[in-house]
């Protein structure tokens, strides 16, 4: 079966309904929604019966290997307002290297850096976009940090979709330009993400604009679940014992922390759970300060600074429950330095051949810590998560010059 075909496939969603994430107020399907009265994120509802019925793991197992396989738990209601650019399922990779020079096994890094624009922000704003295309929406707006930038420009292109993005003005000028060039209009800002929100907010109240900011509308959650759906797959509907997750906004925690609770009602796996790990930067670690400190909110982090950019959000609408899955599944909160994400980075490059994206090797310092501290056991089966590709990112120059004309004393090459 071609990509195409799976997509044209005549495949019904379960949606229901959606409800508000902290009152649990109910709110119709097939409108276009922000976020709750109540100012918190809204979530998809289905009927799981129902769903169950028509899609099975036998089932999964004869369809192609992508994001839109699991179209029947996914919001888009109408098959022509999908949009792709080939969301295929992203490989889990060992670190077999990294594990025995700390003398552990079992450690494998989801790469989500194979997907479209390079990064998992491709899986939420997908969904986003698609929805937005499916309700009616003509221009979107929203901050990043670079790579949800580059995800929704390139979607909202391919469907027709105007496009507005905000970035930091220190934004790693590879996504800036990215966005640009992938038919959104970019512009920076003398501020960090948060800034870059509230002018998205004053736009989208005097130009109309849909504001697609992270949690402030259903979808990016929905988008991001499939990260949960697939490992389970991939892992032979068994989870990992330790999931380490590097939290900025934190919609991917959230929704794999979903997508296990509903694969649960589906029959697909039991109610053994991954211990959540939160990881942040230290220079930008309020739901790690929330944690600590007993809070189900986090309080705004000032000063936020950390060469992770995609991690350096100092207040998440999303914070509650971020912190929640963190609670129930034992997991913890995680502050890494930015010498130990270098340190990471550079290990797993140079001893397993993976290049990690900053806030990828911020999972594998934490891991480590982790380790150290017997928050994890050498033996745990434990998946980090990479979320960008590490070539978006500068590195240094460790290269040599050779003069070809001159004499060359290849003994000390």
């Amino acid at each position: 079966m071609r990509h195409d075909d799976n997509l044209t496939a005549d495949r019904p969603t379960f949606v229901t309904h959606l409800e508000c994430s902290m009152t649990g107020e109910r709110y119709e399907a097939d409108r276009l929604h922000g976020l709750s009265a109540v100012g918190r994120p809204l979530l998809v509802r289905y009927d799981l019966a129902a769903a169950a019925r028509a899609l099975t793991p036998e089932v999964l197992a004869g369809r192609p290997a992508d994001l839109w396989r699991y179209r029947e738990i996914l919001p888009v209601r109408r098959t022509e307002n999908i949009v792709s650019l080939g969301e295929i399922a992203t490989p889990i990779v060992d670190l077999p290297a990294v594990a025995r020079a700390a003398g552990a096994s079992n450690l494998w890094v989801k790469d989500e850096g194979r997907l479209p624009t390079g990064s998992f922000k491709a899986r939420g704003l997908v969904m986003a976009i698609a929805m937005a295309r499916e309700l009616g929406v003509t221009t979107i707006a929203m901050p990043t940090n670079g790579n949800a930038g580059a995800a929704a420009a390139a979607y909202a292109s391919r469907v027709g979709i105007e496009a507005v993005i905000f970035c930091p003005a220190d934004t790693p000028e590879i996504n800036v330009r990215e966005i640009a060039a992938q038919g959104a209009r970019v512009y920076r800002v003398n501020g960090l993400i948060d800034d870059c929100g509230k002018l998205v907010g004053q736009g989208a109240k005097a130009r109309g604009w849909f504001d697609l900011s992270t949690l402030k509308e259903p979808y990016r959650i929905e988008g991001k679940k499939t990260m949960g759906l697939e490992l389970a797959e991939q892992f032979g509907w068994e989870l990992p014992d330790a999931i380490f997750y590097p939290t900025g906004g934190g919609t991917g925690l959230i929704g794999m922390w979903k997508a296990f609770d509903e694969m649960e009602a589906l029959g697909w796996i039991g109610s053994k759970r991954p211990r959540m790990y939160a990881v942040q930067a230290e220079g930008c670690a309020p739901m790690v300060r929330a944690w600590q400190q007993g809070e189900r909110h986090a309080t705004r982090w000032e000063d936020a600074h950390t060469v992770a950019a995609g991690i350096r959000v100092p207040q998440a609408v999303g914070d509650f429950l971020i912190l929640d899955a963190v609670r129930q599944s034992n997991g913890a909160a995680l502050a890494v330095s930015d010498a130990a994400i270098l340190q990471a980075v550079d290990d797993a490059a140079r001893t397993d051949g993976l290049l990690l994206c900053p806030e990828g090797g911020a999972t594998l310092a934490a891991w480590r810590n982790a380790l150290a501290e017997g928050l994890v056991a050498p033996d745990d089966k434990v998946l980090l998560f990479n979320c960008a590709t590490g070539l978006k990112y500068p590195m240094a120059d460790q290269s040599r010059t050779l003069d070809r004309n001159g004499p060359i004393d290849f003994a000390s090459l």
